[in-house]
């Protein structure tokens, strides 16, 4: 069942509401809103993400079902420091995180100020730089004055186009503005206005990077804005969708979430094959000894290293880490297999590899008789010559 949550806690702002759906040991995945929507602003992309992910939606200040903040309390920084205390409040120490307008705002923040915490970051009709502070300034005036209500009639233009607004999630996003707390979007309108972070795009290291544009977006046309995003984060992978406004995701759902799905599916292999790799790595150097491995490292070559990158992933880090066998019996296999095959050399350094893991002479020996009578003698005659001459090596 999806869980909710209002309670507040004492961290200058109040305690976001959020959303948790998706299975529960799926990969995390955070998604951040759009200034003036709630959470129901992913409805769209909701069903296709939680089919193997957890994940979390959350509501800005004031918006949806999250209590009220005032100015001083909102800024970009801080709302992204609310998602951190998101994520350790459900235990995760890295998550995937992608977010709309504001909400992708603190996608940057978070890959600026914690990137550590990001296993990949989807940036979607958002801006490092949203435009003269004044501009957003004025609105928040205007908004204290008058109301959300005074936004109501101009926002879906802009949102997306004209009539979609009578389409049912059209109506509830217009209904969301309408009901978000006066004082929490103007709060929200400074925190825009204060957000500049051209300048630090580039310090942004090992974050896989997508931004999403709507062609006709008339709030975050794709140039400056997402072009600004992808020229300044290394690797950026920038995806332009047709016919979408400002809120691409909600106008043209199947093309966001293909490009989304695909980021994710590629971010997810990359993370895996590195978890594979560092978990190879050590199985390698517990079978093969320090040693080996690291002669084996620095005669890497440019050419080389796509094979040892293979190796190290599937050989050790997919099967020699399999719980179906314990090593030693791995280890038998793996000799029988490099005797039939006839791969000596192969075969001299897994019978020093058999020693450490803690194989006798003895059974070794049983190991290359058995192989005499299924791989025939001539093969065993000579992985006897070299066991031989490798275990004279260990009196």
């Amino acid at each position: 069942m999806p869980e909710t949550t209002t309670e507040p806690v004492h961290i200058g702002l109040p305690h976001p509401h959020f959303r948790l759906d998706g299975p529960a040991d799926g990969a995390p995945l955070i998604l951040g809103p759009s200034l003036g929507t709630s959470l129901r602003v992913w409805e769209p992309q909701l069903a296709a993400l939680t089919r193997d992910h957890r994940v979390l939606r959350w509501d800005l200040p004031g918006h949806g079902g999250s209590l009220p903040a005032s100015a001083p309390g909102v800024s970009v920084a801080a709302l992204a420091n609310q998602v951190v205390r998101l994520a350790d409040e459900q235990g995760w120490d890295r998550f995937a995180y992608a977010g709309i307008s504001l909400g992708g705002a603190v996608g940057l923040e978070l890959a600026v100020r914690h990137p550590g915490r990001l296993v990949s970051l989807a940036v979607l009709c958002s801006s490092a730089y949203f435009g003269a502070p004044d501009t957003w300034r004025e609105r928040a005036a205007a908004v204290l004055a008058e109301g959300t209500e005074s936004l109501v009639a101009g926002r879906p233009g802009v949102w997306f186009a004209p009539g979609f607004e009578r389409t049912p999630l059209g109506a509830a996003l217009v209904d969301d503005l309408r009901a978000a707390d006066d004082k929490s979007y103007a709060a929200c309108c400074s925190a825009v206005a204060d957000h500049d972070l051209r300048a630090e795009l580039a310090a942004v290291r090992g974050v896989p990077t997508l931004v999403v544009a709507g062609r006709d977006d008339p709030a975050t046309p794709p140039s400056p804005h997402a072009r600004t995003i992808a020229d300044g984060i290394a690797g950026t992978s920038l995806a332009e969708i047709a016919g979408a406004r400002h809120l691409a995701n909600v106008e043209r759902p199947a093309p966001v979430l293909a490009a989304l799905l695909g980021h994710l599916e590629a971010t997810a292999r990359a993370v895996g094959d590195a978890a594979r790799h560092g978990a190879g790595m050590a199985v390698r150097r517990a079978v093969l000894g320090d040693q080996h491995v690291d002669r084996a490292v620095a005669r890497t070559t440019a050419f080389t290293a796509p094979f040892q990158d293979f190796i190290t992933r599937y050989a050790w880090g997919e099967i020699w880490t399999r719980p179906g066998l314990d090593r030693r019996t791995r280890s038998c296999v793996t000799l029988t297999a490099l005797v039939a095959g006839g791969h000596h050399d192969e075969l001299a350094m897994h019978v020093r590899a058999a020693v450490r893991i803690g194989l006798s002479r003895e059974e070794i020996r049983e190991v290359l008789l058995q192989s005499a009578v299924y791989c025939g003698v001539p093969a065993a005659n000579k992985a006897f010559a070299i066991a031989d001459d490798v275990l004279s090596e260990h009196p």
